[in-house]
């Protein structure tokens, strides 16, 4: 199981470790109108999975406003960023930040998506800073779960990924 620091303490990382090559585990989470959004709501699409603990701090605000302008050069590839702020809040700060490329989803719910990618940090119930990409058949074929959730992903590596996937 990965190694995850908050702050320089250790987190219990709940739920399935999820690792390349894997098919894709379905989930539900929220759209920022209340509606359930699955996994399988865009079958046969690549996907990149951005995961934030929360929108509206300062690595999270700039991983998601990063996955926002990469977008547009990603043709073909659906972005999503998923974390367990209300979806009131998070519609709220992407209206603020110009967010139209990316759709910013909720786990607040139940955390579907966070104990299905074994990403849910037991100690803070968010979800652990993380990046999946998943093909056009639902194969997992990129993961970076982030050691110490208050660094930056590996921005490059995901975009190449996401280029690569099919």
């Amino acid at each position: 199981m990965t190694q995850v620091t908050f702050g320089g303490k250790p987190v219990t990382l709940v739920g399935n470790e999820i690792n390349v090559g894997d098919i894709a585990p379905n989930f539900t989470v929220l759209a920022n109108d209340l509606t359930a959004v699955t996994l399988e709501d865009s079958k046969g699409q690549v996907r990149l999975i951005s995961v934030v603990p929360s929108i509206d701090t300062g690595v999270c605000d700039a991983q998601t406003r990063r996955f926002n302008e990469e977008a547009a050069n990603l043709p073909g590839v659906k972005v999503l960023t998923i974390s367990c702020d209300l979806p009131f809040a998070q519609s709220r700060w992407c209206g603020a930040k110009g967010i139209d490329r990316v759709q910013v989803l909720s786990d607040h719910r139940d955390l579907s998506f966070g104990d299905a990618y074994g990403v849910h940090m037991k100690e803070l119930r968010l979800l652990a800073r993380s990046i999946f990409v998943v093909d056009s058949t639902g194969k997992v074929t990129y993961k970076e779960i982030v050691s110490e959730v208050t660094n930056h992903p590996n921005y490059e590596a995901a975009i190449e990924a996401a280029k690569q996937a099919k």
